[in-house]
């Protein structure tokens, strides 16, 4: 059976060489098997987790409820919302920060990606 490749938007978080962050746009496709051992929910919301911050480890992040507002250290922004995959993998470096934009709620699945293993993004230009 011929499957038609699908895609779920996402964007990417990345270290820069000088220690600030950036994003990149574009797609990962559906029906691929991903390399993860773990997942866990979370609904609240500390502050500091607002504040600059790098990702504690590389992992995907899908939004379940909320419309989350990206900053990455050059001031560019992006909006994550349900239906938006973000791979965070700005592990070192100052990292990001985020702010909600509607609502008091960002309800989010973190899904770890194994080390090493590829994280099937495709960028808005490829």
């Amino acid at each position: 059976m011929d499957v038609k490749s699908e895609f779920i938007p996402a964007f990417r978080l990345m270290s820069t060489a000088d220690g600030g962050s950036c994003f990149q746009q574009g797609k990962i496709p559906t029906l691929t098997p991903m390399n993860t051992t773990s997942f866990w929910i979370s609904i609240i919301t500390e502050d500091w987790e607002k504040n600059v911050h790098p990702a504690p480890r590389r992992q995907y992040v899908v939004t379940l409820k909320g419309n989350i507002l990206f900053k990455v250290s050059d001031g560019s922004t992006f909006l994550i919302k349900p239906g938006i995959i973000l791979i965070a993998e700005d592990t070192d470096g100052v990292g990001h920060s985020w702010d909600i934009m509607e609502g008091d709620k960002w309800e989010r699945l973190y899904i770890p990606i194994a080390e090493g293993a590829d994280d099937f993004f495709i960028p808005e230009s490829e």
